[in-house]
């Protein structure tokens, strides 16, 4: 039984789906057992295959690089342990001039704070039209996640930071008990 998805990107990340001589498109139908069929001049993108998981992990892949990652990151869907997450601006904006300061929120002076951001939770963070992408491990993500619409409601970001960090040097304690336990 083959499942069918189709999906639309933006024109302008048709390419970068693609990659030099299809080598994006062939890795990504390989690593799912799919097909994927893409119209250049409309976006539009299909994706066939026999295999649900295959089918349901490509178009994450391919939703990832039309929201703006590079593809070696989007390919990091492909591990079972890592997940994407789509925040829409718009659910925290009431006017385009509200978007347009969030999204700059968000990204900080010349991308400092989604930097601080994706260092502290070990996520990769996209903003990219009305929308904040980010992909990581799946507690990773989901702090992530959990900062950026906090800064969103309007959180201070010396305080969303200061937080982020004490997680972060709580999860290194943690991972030190985890190999010190595994030595024993």
């Amino acid at each position: 039984m083959d499942f069918v998805y189709e999906l639309k990107i933006p024109k302008e990340r048709v390419a970068i789906l693609i990659g030099k001589n299809g080598e994006i498109k062939r890795e990504i139908e390989k690593s799912t057992n799919s097909k994927i069929k893409v119209d250049s001049k409309e976006g539009d993108v299909i994706i066939r295959s026999n295999d649900g998981v295959g089918l349901f992990t490509a178009k994450q892949v391919i939703i990832a690089i039309g929201r703006g990652f590079n593809p070696n990151v989007a390919i990091l869907l492909l591990k079972p342990d890592y997940e994407m997450i789509i925040i829409n601006i718009n659910d925290y904006a009431k006017t385009k001039k509200s978007l347009i300061r969030l999204k700059g929120r968000v990204i900080g002076e010349k991308g400092k704070s989604r930097k601080k951001i994706e260092e502290l939770t070990d996520t990769d963070i996209c903003v990219y039209g009305k929308t904040i992408t980010i992909i990581g491990k799946i507690d990773d993500v989901d702090t992530a996640r959990r900062a950026i619409e906090s800064l969103l409601k309007g959180s201070q970001h010396k305080t969303i930071f200061n937080l982020l960090e004490k997680r972060k040097k709580e999860k290194n304690i943690e991972k030190m008990f985890d190999v010190g336990f595994e030595n024993e």
